[in-house]
């Protein structure tokens, strides 16, 4: 029987919106208290369930503002769903934004040392790793250099490699693959690729439905923070390549 790696039921994530903007938080309590305060539930995810198992990798698709890094951010715990649960079962490491994580004013070392330690990896463990890391980056030329003067390929090019290198049990990418030129991504891909197979986890974000096809076993389609299918990628990305044609 296969092991669930990560199991999400009914995920919602709900916001409460209204003219905060254009009162004080004076006005804004005097409004609570005389319950004259209009405000709206704006769900960003709702009732979102998926499972996926050792060795899956799944895609997640949708167009802007579907809710698919919001999810993300639930699966990854740094956000908590207003209703519903995630389980996980390993060690996630989750590129979500490039610059996560980095200082701008450290050196590339620097920042490679300040990421793993944020990942939660021991001095020691990063001795032994980050020579592949910079290795696999590309950037032995760029060591010494401060990170904010590398162009946002090279940032994700570390980004991606220090997540890889340190043999995450569950990887987590949002559109980092769409940064840089063909041959990284190349190289990205087949990185991903030992990393499933060596029986651990994987989800991607992307906007290539073509990325999508090659990489992912599992599918799960959102649209304006809800759930309109979950599970083989190829049924799926042809409804979604037929839906995003009629809507152009």
């Amino acid at each position: 029987m296969a092991v669930p790696v990560i199991e999400a039921k009914d995920v919602t994530v709900r916001y409460k919106v209204g003219d905060f903007k254009e009162i004080g938080i004076k006005e804004y309590f005097i409004r609570s208290v005389q319950k004259n305060f209009e405000t709206k539930d704006f769900f960003a995810v709702q009732d979102v369930s998926f499972t996926i198992n050792e060795g899956d990798m799944l895609g997640i698709i949708g167009n802007n503002g579907a809710g698919k890094s919001t999810l993300l951010k639930v699966v990854t715990q740094i956000m908590v769903p207003s209703k519903g649960y995630v389980k996980v079962n390993g060690k996630i490491a989750a590129l979500l934004e490039l610059g996560s994580g980095f200082d701008g004013d450290l050196t590339v070392k620097e920042n490679a040392y300040l990421r793993g330690a944020l990942l939660g990896y021991t001095r020691e463990f990063m001795n032994k790793q980050y020579a592949d890391i910079l290795e696999f980056s590309e950037l032995q030329e760029f060591e010494h250099r401060p990170f904010k003067q590398l162009s946002s390929g090279m940032k994700s090019r570390l980004a991606f490699a220090i997540a890889c290198m340190v043999k995450p049990e569950i990887l987590i990418l949002d559109e980092v693959l769409s940064v840089g030129d063909g041959e990284f991504k190349a190289k990205s891909e087949a990185k991903m690729f030992e990393i499933i197979e060596n029986g651990k986890a994987t989800i991607l974000v992307s906007h290539s439905l073509g990325q999508i096809r090659r990489m992912c076993n599992k599918v799960l389609w959102l649209d304006k923070g809800r759930q309109l299918a979950f599970g083989d990628s190829e049924p799926i990305c042809d409804d979604y390549e037929a839906f995003m044609k009629r809507i152009k």
